[in-house]
């Protein structure tokens, strides 16, 4: 069942998801050549409470972390630890806050120091697709055209989307209805496909873009999803309000 929120739930998770960008702002000054991945999650967890929030992945179905940190080939659900960032890489910092029981989630891939042309163009494709399921939101559209608009850029550009792994509704709990492909697939009929969105609904919308194959496993830590092919990945997510004529992005990010 989706839910649509009330002002009083909207504002709540406005508030958690202001603390998102934040944390988010803040990985982003730190991921630099010679950083941990814990020292982030560390960090993170620091600002959160200071904010007077809680870290919303850590306990999650038994996640170990604060947030999840995915390096390079990394998809999501990369745990930190005492991996060194190093100049080249790619890092995707994932994170969720519960603030007075609402949840706001959201994702970013940034550069390490000298990364490749084609890498930054994975970056910025991964990006601007979400800005383009963004842009299509407002009440009275099919879920299926937000999937759409992201894969028919991604695809156009060469690159592949993640089909193991979908977006969701978030409000009261981390994951609701409904979920949010990154894709269409013409010979399917999804329930989720047809669904209309309506104002108040609101949703984490999170491509995650393949250098090569949209295949995907996951690592005998029993969380990190890694590209079949080891080529890298990027993954930008954004919690949104459905609005009547438009959306609002709850989870602000500086240069996001």
């Amino acid at each position: 069942m989706i839910k649509c929120k009330s002002p009083r739930e909207i504002d709540l998770i406005r508030q958690a998801g202001a603390m998102v960008g934040g944390a988010l702002n803040l990985s982003a000054t730190l991921a630099k050549p010679g950083v941990t991945t814990k020292s982030l999650d560390e960090a993170v967890f620091k600002y959160i409470n200071e904010k007077g929030g809680q870290a919303a992945f850590k306990g999650y179905r038994g996640y170990p972390a604060n947030i999840c940190v995915s390096v390079n080939e990394e998809v999501v659900h990369g745990i930190p630890d005492k991996r060194v960032l190093k100049a080249g890489d790619i890092v995707s910092v994932d994170i969720g806050v519960c603030y007075k029981g609402y949840y706001a989630d959201a994702a970013v891939t940034v550069p390490v120091a000298g990364i490749k042309p084609e890498t930054q163009r994975l970056l910025d494709v991964t990006r601007e697709s979400l800005r383009l399921a963004i842009n299509k939101i407002k009440a009275g559209i099919k879920l299926s055209e937000i999937s759409a608009a992201v894969q028919i850029f991604v695809e156009a550009n060469g690159f592949s989307v993640v089909r193991d792994l979908v977006g969701h509704g978030i409000g009261s709990a981390m994951h609701e209805d409904p979920q949010i492909p990154n894709y269409v697939d013409k010979d399917v009929t999804r329930v989720e496909d047809n669904i209309i969105l309506k104002e108040g609904m609101v949703l984490a919308i999170e491509p995650m873009v393949n250098q090569g194959t949209y295949e995907v496993e996951t690592l005998a830590n029993g969380w990190t999803v890694v590209t079949r092919d080891r080529k890298l990945s990027a993954h930008f997510e954004h919690t949104v309000l459905v609005k009547e004529g438009g959306s609002e992005i709850m989870t602000p990010v500086m240069n996001y």
